[in-house]
């Protein structure tokens, strides 16, 4: 049996598609670009200081479900504040993002509880953790092109007469694109044919919106069905996820999301520790201006000698190589440099669109993008 596991892999490492794990030693020598603490709150202070008054408050552990011993007065303390900055009624902690749209989504698809197959209208780059969940539901999956509305309004209007639930799915800001979906044109799509919208808003919390708490907050959804997803795990600096919508979705979450009833509860110290960089979030505004800045002057200095970034328009920049073997061998150059970026492929990306990801960080400085731009001229000459 393990022969055949050990063939899978060969395939891999011939198709440059073979991962590995690699320990690297961040430290002050390396120029980082790899990493998705965009406000580098998981190394503050007071966000160290809180993880550790909540351990100490609370233990390391939860000790169980939130539906049997692990429920916390500072979960639902924390919950309360997410709905207020999201504009919903009601939000819910999970263990992680990936959690959370796994079990969240598969949940509201549910065949029995819609009495009918759903019916998704998906866009194609969405994260794989919303694959998996329309994967796990059994729904009719409609992709459509990226962030491409007159696809996405076609596909509606071929499906107008039927009358299975229909819901729209797409992230705001593509975590290896940089780009944002078109939020005010969606939202008029769903309003007019009665879809359910579901935002995933990983990339987005923390940087984008009203004080930071995503897209969401800058558009009036309570007209329609709606979820908003997102993490801890970016530019909050710690780790887990949160599903924000109407207290009736929560309640129903609670009672039908299997990753939310049968996992044990987010450890109090790191729920601690979130909360504190979330309640941050709202005075980081210089910090969110900076990170824009120094995308747009990167940008333009990659375009400059040619370099592909796709259509990014945030502080997540892929630079374009195609090939899998190129772009590993131009990541393991920069790391030479001591210059740490990420290198992605398929099934990651689209087949023939492997990239470098660039994720810029509140740290980074002028003379930091022109570092990585004059290295990445002299590997690729």
């Amino acid at each position: 049996m393990y022969k055949l596991y050990k063939e899978h892999l060969l395939t891999l490492h011939d198709n440059n598609k073979h991962r590995t794990l690699n320990t690297q030693e961040r430290n002050i020598n390396f120029l980082d670009f790899s990493t998705n603490d965009y406000l580098n709150l998981s190394k503050n202070n007071e966000v160290i200081n809180a993880a550790i008054t909540s351990a100490q408050k609370y233990g390391v552990g939860s000790t169980g479900s939130r539906l049997l011993s692990g429920n916390l007065p500072l979960y639902e303390e924390f919950e309360e504040i997410i709905a207020k900055d999201k504009n919903t009624e009601s939000s819910l902690l999970f263990s992680s993002g990936f959690q959370a749209n796994v079990t969240a989504l598969s949940s509201l698809l549910d065949e029995k509880v819609l009495q009918a197959k759903a019916l998704v209208f998906f866009d194609k780059l969405n994260h794989s953790s919303l694959y998996q969940a329309v994967f796990l539901s059994k729904a009719e999956l409609c992709r459509y092109h990226h962030c491409d509305i007159q696809h996405l309004e076609s596909l509606l209007e071929n499906y107008k007469e039927d009358l299975r639930p229909k819901f729209i799915v797409t992230e705001t800001i593509f975590g290896m694109d940089g780009d944002i979906a078109p939020l005010k044109e969606i939202v008029e799509i769903a309003t007019k044919y009665k879809a359910f919208l579901y935002l995933d808003e990983a990339h987005a919390t923390g940087i984008f919106g009203k004080n930071g708490y995503g897209f969401s907050t800058t558009i009036q959804l309570d007209h329609i069905p709606h979820v908003v997803m997102g993490t801890f795990s970016k530019a909050i600096g710690c780790s887990g996820g949160y599903i924000a919508s109407h207290k009736v979705i929560i309640d129903f979450l609670i009672n039908k999301a299997t990753g939310f009833v049968y996992s044990t509860a987010p450890s109090p110290h790191v729920i601690g520790a979130a909360l504190i960089a979330w309640k941050m979030i709202k005075s980081l505004q210089n910090e969110r201006s900076h990170l824009q800045n120094l995308g747009n002057i990167l940008r333009a200095k990659l375009k400059e000698y040619g370099f592909d970034t796709g259509a990014s328009t945030t502080h997540i920049i892929p630079i374009i190589l195609k090939g899998e073997k190129i772009c590993l061998q131009i990541q393991d150059e920069l790391l030479k440099q001591k210059i740490i970026v990420s290198g992605i492929r398929p099934p990651t990306v689209p087949y023939n669109s492997s990239r470098l990801r660039i994720a810029l960080t509140s740290k980074h400085q002028l003379q930091d993008v022109e570092r990585l731009v004059n290295c990445l001229k002299i590997v690729i000459s």
